[in-house]
């Protein structure tokens, strides 16, 4: 119940932002404090150019990728949570990320974010739990949290088009 709490908090910071990239700061750092994870990235949906792309990534510049494309396109496309916690083993892990910045990564949890009329507007993905790898119970408070910053997600997202 404390981590429902600590969302319920971080909403009320959340609301007083306007612009994307504050929020997406806002978010990602407060995903990675309640999974003890090392590193987030929040990927927002390109529709029309069939894309995927980060103004905020952990430790790395901005990434783009194609809609279907790695964990996080997959995610995207079967619109449903998922943890890999041995992504080297895994065929649709862009391992080329981790080699063009030198980091290595050890598990994933990546959940897709949903908008008023349930379309995929983006992807929260977390990266390195703290300690051990994720488990169902960081996917239903991801999901959660998820689900909470989506509508002032969608609303910025609105405001920034």
């Amino acid at each position: 119940m404390k981590k429902f709490n600590q969302i319920a908090e971080f909403g009320k910071k959340l609301m007083v932002l306007g612009k994307i990239e504050n929020s997406l700061e806002l978010i990602s750092q407060e995903a990675k404090m309640l999974l003890n994870a090392d590193r987030c990235s929040i990927f927002i949906v390109d529709a029309e150019d069939k894309m995927l792309w980060t103004k905020h990534s952990d430790g790395i510049g901005r990434i783009v990728i194609g809609l279907d494309a790695g964990i996080v396109g997959d995610t995207y496309k079967i619109q449903k949570p998922q943890v890999v916690n041995n992504p080297y083993d895994d065929p649709r892990f862009l391992s080329n990320i981790d080699k063009k910045s030198g980091y290595v990564t050890r598990n994933i949890i990546s959940v897709p974010i949903f908008d008023s009329k349930r379309d995929v507007i983006g992807v929260i993905q977390l990266l390195n739990r703290s300690r051990g790898d994720f488990n169902d119970k960081d996917l239903e408070i991801l999901t959660f949290f998820a689900n909470y910053v989506s509508g002032s997600l969608e609303l910025v997202l609105m405001n920034e088009n």
